[in-house]
């Protein structure tokens, strides 16, 4: 089954989510995620945490949904985390074969990057300036390709 979750969580992101938010909330068919709850569980990695500019927030939530629809669920099984980790750093290098990297502050290379916790106010120039839109998509193509290749029972197969 082919999945496009990049529409909903650029939408998400234009109503005011933090990245994260957006790409999280975006999988919330697919995870079985309440997308209030979605959104709240996800707001403390926007901005790449916090607003610390450290990981991507896409890729937080990214890496997120990954933990929901394949990760471990026993602190026992080496073998599982260590497959569960490989998942995590494909998708993150198919990230950064696009960007070159996962740490926000540099994606925003160009931008004034603060680590002020203060959101920006989402204005027009806001979004003419911000790539983070970019990134949001990015996330969730790879994400949604990811699963097509890589079935989940009861989910798309």
């Amino acid at each position: 089954m082919k999945y496009n979750h990049a529409e909903k969580a650029c939408k998400l992101f234009a109503e005011g989510c933090n990245c994260s938010q957006a790409v999280f909330t975006a999988f919330s068919d697919i995870t079985g995620t309440d997308e209030e709850f979605a959104k709240r569980i996800s707001s403390s990695f926007g901005g790449g945490i916090g607003r610390m500019r450290e990981v991507c927030g896409a890729c937080s939530g990214m890496f997120m949904v990954a933990g929901i629809l394949y990760g471990a669920d026993t602190e026992k099984d080496n073998a599982l985390k260590a497959e569960h980790y490989k998942r995590i750093q494909y998708l993150a290098e198919q990230f950064k074969n696009i960007y070159g990297t996962i740490n926000c502050s540099e994606l925003l290379k160009g931008l004034s990057v603060t680590k002020d916790p203060t959101p920006e106010k989402r204005t027009e120039q806001y979004y003419k300036v911000r790539p983070c839109v970019r990134f949001v998509r990015s996330a969730c193509e790879i994400l949604d390709r990811y699963i097509e290749e890589n079935p989940v029972d009861g989910i798309n197969n």
